[in-house]
């Protein structure tokens, strides 16, 4: 096959949860750029629909936004059937979708327990349900390609001082424990789907500069990054997020593709 061919999405069908902004809006665009038609979810309906708009006219291909809360199963099974309905495959899961420390507190021993458990429901079971509803189809239809994206918090502790310093709030403990659970998952699905064609792998973020942190933060952070930066939108999770959803990466599986500048190597 030639180069241009193996990254081609042209007639396939991707669903990247939560790409209403961020990250997820960024693989959003890479995958529509390289002509797949792009399912984008988010648990607000209008803000779903108004994101695939915009998919639609920056890059003229097809787009769908479907309402999604991955913490509830039976919304999982929902889309799903959106997704399967509108063009009648899925041939890409991204699983993006998930939460940071939120407005509570940080800290372990001052974090409600409610929000604990809603972080670990969203950013773990939600992908767990997800995969299993889409990862069936896939399955049945013997291909497919899963992403799950994880963390750099699955990785590596985390030295708290320059969030207290520049006063961001902390990331918490049960953060790291889901995006862990995130990359367990990922490694033993692959192994479970392998035999149907179908490939799972995950990416693991460092920070990026969402331009809502402190200038004081992103210093601190940069200063910890082997090429001296937080990552940028648009461009540097594009890259490594067409290579697993296209054919460019299918004698790859099981894998966690680490995107941190660095980060974890420096010391």
């Amino acid at each position: 096959m030639k180069t241009e061919e193996l990254f081609s999405l042209a007639g396939r069908v991707a669903v990247v949860t939560g790409a209403s902004g961020g990250l997820g809006w960024d693989i959003a665009c890479s995958l529509a750029e390289a002509g797949a038609g792009v399912i984008i979810t988010s648990r607000l309906p209008d803000k779903a629909m108004g994101s695939a708009k915009k998919l639609r006219t920056l890059h003229g291909g097809d787009a769908l936004g479907v309402e999604l809360d991955q913490r509830d199963h039976a919304s999982v099974v929902r889309m799903c059937a959106a997704a399967l309905a509108w063009k009648g495959r899925i041939d890409i899961l991204v699983n993006n979708a998930g939460g940071g420390s939120g407005a509570s507190d940080g800290d372990l021993f001052s974090r409600p327990v409610e929000v604990i458990r809603e972080m670990v429901e969203t950013n773990l079971l939600g992908v767990l349900y997800c995969c299993r509803e889409i990862g069936r189809h896939m399955r049945d239809r013997r291909s497919g390609r899963i992403v799950n994206i994880a963390s750099i918090a699955g990785e590596i502790g985390r030295d708290r001082k320059h969030y207290h310093d520049t006063g961001v709030n902390e990331q918490p403990v049960e953060y790291a424990a889901s995006k862990s659970g995130v990359v367990g998952l990922t490694r033993d699905l692959a192994a479970k789907l392998a035999p149907y064609g179908v490939t799972v792998n995950a990416i693991s973020p460092g920070g990026f500069d969402k331009g809502l942190l402190p200038k004081g933060f992103v210093d601190a952070y940069a200063q910890k990054t082997a090429i001296g930066r937080m990552g940028e939108l648009n461009a540097d999770i594009k890259g490594v997020a067409l290579l697993l959803c296209s054919d460019a990466s299918r004698y790859i599986t099981g894998q966690n593709y680490i995107v941190d500048g660095g980060f974890t190597i420096w010391k």
